[in-house]
Formats: C-alpha cells, sequence, structure tokens
C-alpha cells in the first residue's frame, strides 16, 4: 500500500495491476530511452480517431484552412497536459482517478467519475460511428448492421492484454503508421497551396466572433485534447519499472514527456492533413458543406482525380477505429477501478461502454441514416470539450502540490500555463452555452 503522505487515503491497489511495473527500465541512457517509447503512441491514437476526422473535415470544407490555427493550439494543449499527466503517474504512483479518490471526499470523487464515464462514452461514440461508416465503405455493411458489429472488438482487445503490453503497443504503432502513410499519399494528390496552408496556422478573430466557427473550433479542441487521455496517460505511464528514487522517477518524467511530445507532433501531421485535405479539396473546389464522412469518401476520389485515395481514407479510417478502442477501453478500466474500486471483467466493461454507445448510434442511424451521424460524431466531441476542466482542474492541483508529488511537483511555468488553459476552455464552452441558448447556433 503506497503511503499517505499528502493524501486523505492511502493507495490501495497499483493502476493496472496486471501490467503495472511490467517492462524494465534498465541500462544505458538509449536502452532506457527506449523503453520509454509506446505509451506516448497509445495516448496519440486519442488525437486522430473518428471524431477528429469529422470536426476537421466539416472544418476544412465550411472554413478552408482557418481552422489549422485552433488544431496547433489544441495539440499545444495536449502537449502540455499530457506531460503533467505522466509526472502524477510517475512521481505519485496514482493514476488521475486514483488520485481524486485519495485527495476528495467520496461525493466530489462520485460526481467526477460520473463525468469521467460521459466522457469515455461519448469517446466511444465516435469510434463506434467511424468504425461502422469505415466497414461500410469500404466493404458495404449496412450502417445499422456495422455499428452493432463493432462490439466484436472487445475479443480483439483481450488478446492483445494477455499477449503483453508492449505487443499492444506494437500494435497500435503499426496502425498509427498505417493512417499517416494514407494521408501522406492523399495529400499528394490533393497538392494544397503551401502558402495558404502556412496562412491557415496564423489566428484570426472570428474564430470567436462566428459561432459557428466557434463550434467547430470546440469540436477540434474536444476531439484533440480528450479528458480519458488524462487517465489513460497518467496510468500506462507505470507500465514501466522506472525505480523509486527521486533521480530515476526524475529521469523517467523527462523521457515519457519527450516521447509523448514525438507522438503528438505526430498526431499533429495527422489531423492538419485531414483538415488540410478537406480545405483542398472541397473548400477550394466550392464544396463548402461536406461534413459527412460518407460526402468526403464519396466525392475525393472525382475530385482529386485519384480513384485509389478513396480506398486509403476508408482503411485510414478504419485503423483510426480500431486504435481507439484500445484506448477506450483501457481508460474505461482506469476510470472505475480508480475512482470507485471496482475491478469487473474486462469483456463485461467493454460490452457495457460500447452497448451504451450503441444504442443511441442504431437509434440516430435508423431514424435519420447517413445524415444524423455527422452531427452525432461533431456533438460527441463537443461533449468532450465540455468535460474537459473536470479533468484539467484536479490534474493542475495534484501536479502543483510538493506534498503529494512527493518532491516532483510540476515547475511553476507549466503549471500556469495549464491552469490557462483550463480557464480558456471554461470561457469558450460559457460562450458557446450562451450561443446555443441564444440560437445562434443548433447542435
Amino acid at each position: 500500500m503506497q503511503q499517505s503522505k499528502g493524501w486523505r487515503q492511502a493507495r490501495s491497489t497499483p493502476s493496472l495491476p496486471e501490467s503495472h511495473g511490467s517492462i524494465p527500465v534498465s541500462g544505458r541512457f538509449l536502452r532506457r530511452f527506449a523503453a520509454f517509447f509506446g505509451p506516448g503512441y497509445i495516448v496519440a491514437v486519442g488525437y486522430m480517431d473518428p471524431g477528429n476526422w469529422a470536426t476537421s473535415i466539416a472544418g476544412g470544407s465550411a472554413f478552408g484552412y482557418s481552422l489549422l490555427f485552433v488544431a496547433l493550439l489544441s495539440n499545444f494543449m495536449a502537449i502540455l497536459l499530457q506531460a503533467l499527466a505522466l509526472r502524477l503517474g510517475i512521481a505519485s504512483g496514482r493514476d488521475l482517478a486514483q488520485a481524486c479518490h485519495d485527495a476528495w471526499p467520496r461525493w466530489v470523487s462520485n460526481i467526477l467519475w460520473v463525468l469521467a464515464e460521459a466522457a469515455i462514452i461519448a469517446t466511444d461514440l465516435a469510434e463506434v460511428i467511424g468504425t461502422a461508416i469505415a466497414l461500410n465503405l469500404l466493404f458495404g455493411i449496412p450502417l445499422t448492421l456495422g455499428v452493432v458489429l463493432t462490439a466484436l472488438d472487445v475479443f480483439l482487445i483481450l488478446w492483445l492484454q494477455n499477449r503483453g503490453f508492449r505487443y499492444l503497443e506494437a500494435v497500435v504503432i503499426a496502425l498509427t503508421l498505417v493512417i499517416a502513410a494514407s494521408f501522406v499519399i492523399q495529400m499528394s494528390y490533393a497538392d494544397p497551396v503551401i502558402g495558404d496552408v502556412l496562412a491557415g496556422f496564423i489566428p484570426r478573430s472570428d474564430l470567436l466572433t462566428n459561432p459557428d466557427m466557434l463550434y467547430l473550433s470546440l469540436g477540434i479542441i474536444g476531439a484533440t485534447v480528450m479528458p480519458h487521455n488524462l487517465y489513460l496517460h497518467s496510468s500506462i505511464i507505470q507500465t514501466r519499472d522506472f525505480g523509486d528514487s527521486i533521480a530515476a522517477k526524475r529521469q523517467a518524467i523527462w523521457m515519457g514527456t519527450l516521447d509523448s511530445t514525438i507522438a503528438l507532433m505526430f498526431a499533429l501531421f495527422i489531423n492538419a492533413s485531414i483538415l488540410i485535405l478537406s480545405a483542398a479539396a472541397f473548400y477550394s473546389t466550392g464544396r463548402f458543406e461536406v461534413a459527412e464522412i460518407q460526402d468526403a469518401h464519396r466525392l475525393i476520389a472525382p475530385v482529386l482525380g485519384a480513384p485509389l485515395a478513396a480506398t486509403l481514407f476508408g482503411v485510414a479510417l478504419l485503423a483510426s477505429g480500431l486504435n481507439s478502442t484500445v484506448t477506450a477501453t483501457l481508460s474505461g478500466q482506469i476510470v472505475m477501478e480508480g475512482f470507485i474500486r471496482l475491478r469487473i471483467s474486462p469483456v463485461l466493461r467493454r460490452l457495457i461502454t460500447r452497448g451504451i454507445a450503441i444504442l443511441p448510434t442504431v437509434a440516430v442511424t435508423m431514424i435519420f441514416g447517413e445524415s444524423g451521424t455527422a452531427r452525432l460524431l461533431i456533438l460527441s466531441q463537443v461533449v468532450l470539450s465540455l468535460q474537459l476542466p473536470f479533468a484539467i482542474v484536479p490534474l493542475v492541483l495534484f501536479t502543483a502540490n510538493r506534498e503529494k508529488m512527493g518532491g516532483l511537483q510540476a515547475p511553476l511555468w507549466l503549471t500556469l500555463l495549464c491552469g490557462l488553459i483550463a480557464v480558456v476552455l471554461v470561457a469558450l464552452n460559457l460562450k458557446l452555452i450562451f450561443d446555443v441558448s441564444m440560437g445562434a447556433v443548433a447542435l
């Protein structure tokens, strides 16, 4: 049982006990650094999931390259916040869910647990829709049937977990490379104007004054800086057996941060590629309302004059959906075990979460058909953005506390920047709620 100095309660069990400390960290510098290669890419998966596709395609077709700044900003936020998350896991020996449980009264912890579960369900909703759409595009499987078939991915996760955490990381990285290669080829077909792309990374005032642009911007932020990733990273970094000394933990924080920063820059490339591809293929040709992934797939081949582009689009989407399944499953386990100390079968846990996501998706698909899936996807990402402050604020508070962090608290500049991120997100969310209530933007 971990010491409770600085905490209301001692930590009862390690995070992800079946994998905790299972990967040795030893040898010379390069070998030690290689041991930390992996968690950042599992976390980065959440930054390129089908929810990102929906918001980036809609943003690129409606506003061209203008939202590239939002993608860059959200990636910067993600790098800082993930650095805090892994620092919490290494320094305190707790994941974010365990930290909330051990630091605050049960009623506070229970509220945060419900909000975290809502975020995971919203994440899973995007994965269900994205995977079902990919199956439809590649194999002609009806959307409703595809949604139901997504429940079978639980067996993939169980097989990977039984093989060992390194195998799981290897599969995730391989699928990520498939996504990247697909977009590199598609971008070569699209041939965007480099000057226009670079101009998109410059902030514009209408990001705040245009309600529709703000709505999509929050969707991009919600699809990029995902609440469940903060719980996830603070846990999976502890699969490394880095040692108990202050020096060993300090080096682990540095190496883990470098791993996640590189991985998230890779995710930025993929996210920006989706938006650039949409802007080059649709916005520049006057197709300003391509919000459905299916429409993007249908139009991309004739617009780019490359039949292979449509196939690559579908393959990348399927790889994205399968990859995201891993992170949602692990996050669900971490959140449930950390907040309420409940361990259940991974199969049951996955089926419960997936079942909750499947029901509204089946209903929307049956009632509205393809036209409803894009709106549901984007809405799920905005819900994630609304949940973000409830994960960020505890994370900032814990990592700023010297006693809780055993002397490895975050530098003041990092705490202040992440605190500012929390304030900005709360302000943007309040503005979005105001715009919706006043009818300026429709969900």
